[in-house]
């Protein structure tokens, strides 16, 4: 398989889910995805959010439209949500914090606040780097099913669609992950910075399922975090309604943080 993951991504003692099974119970999110709809249109407590800022990061293949239906329970209760304006979570790791921080930076500034990020999958784990990063500029970090302790611990059809990428990034195309994305110089960086995670005052929750059927479990288990378990799938952490609940009521805990300054 071309570009390996790097060993330090899967620690002894974790292993992501094998066979077929993990993937026919990623099924459920069809129903996931119904009931959260009819949720989604519940208005809900507007005030609870106090309008603050809310910046939601898609998983890996996934773009901003997979966290709309979140976005729009959030809005019901009173959050200002952004999208973090990714088409497809597939660019080099290093490349996509980068643009994130300046798109947190265009958020606080304009909102005069600190920003709560929110990240499924891969995008928990770019939130958690991010906050480490500028945590000036954050005032929360919730994570849904995000493999915190060890991003290699995933299902082998994940590991496929990342030799895939590496392969088109050797062809040329520059725009998804290369072999160093996943097991190079750019993958240390990245996960250098993702193991920091945010400073204790900085509220930080991981919401997880034990029948995710594309990560494991144990490794959302990050000894930062808060942690919150959910019954979903792993797709269907961005559709269902005791995630959305689970992230409501943590960003609750955030608080309305003012602007720090930079360290």
């Amino acid at each position: 398989m071309a570009g390996p993951l790097a060993d330090y991504l899967c620690p002894d003692g974790y292993v992501g889910p094998r066979g077929l099974w993990p993937l026919l119970s990623e099924a459920r999110v069809a129903r996931e995805l119904l009931h959260g709809g009819h949720l989604a249109r519940w208005s809900g407590a507007r005030t609870a959010g106090g309008d603050r800022p809310v910046l939601l990061i898609p998983g890996f293949l996934a773009g901003d439209m997979s966290l709309r239906p979140l976005s729009g329970w959030l809005r019901n209760h009173g959050y200002r949500t952004y999208r973090a304006q990714i088409r497809s979570n597939v660019s080099c790791t290093r490349s996509a914090i980068d643009r994130l921080e300046q798109r947190v930076e265009v958020i606080a500034d304009r909102r005069e606040s600190a920003v709560a990020l929110v990240g499924h999958s891969l995008g928990g784990l770019l939130a958690k780097g991010l906050a480490a990063r500028r945590p000036d500029l954050v005032s929360g970090v919730v994570t849904l099913g995000s493999p915190l302790l060890a991003p290699g611990a995933v299902h082998l059809v994940l590991k496929v669609d990342l030799a895939v990428l590496a392969s088109l990034r050797r062809l040329g195309l520059s725009a998804v992950m290369g072999a160093d994305c996943i097991g190079g110089e750019c993958a240390q960086l990245s996960w250098s910075e993702a193991t920091v995670g945010p400073p204790p005052e900085i509220p930080f929750t991981s919401v997880y399922s034990r029948i995710d059927g594309i990560v494991d479990w144990r490794s959302c288990l990050d000894p930062l975090a808060q942690h919150v378990e959910v019954r979903s799938s792993h797709v269907g952490m961005a559709v269902d309604h005791s995630v959305w609940r689970a992230v409501s009521a943590a960003l609750a805990d955030s608080g309305d943080e003012p602007l720090a300054e930079a360290g």
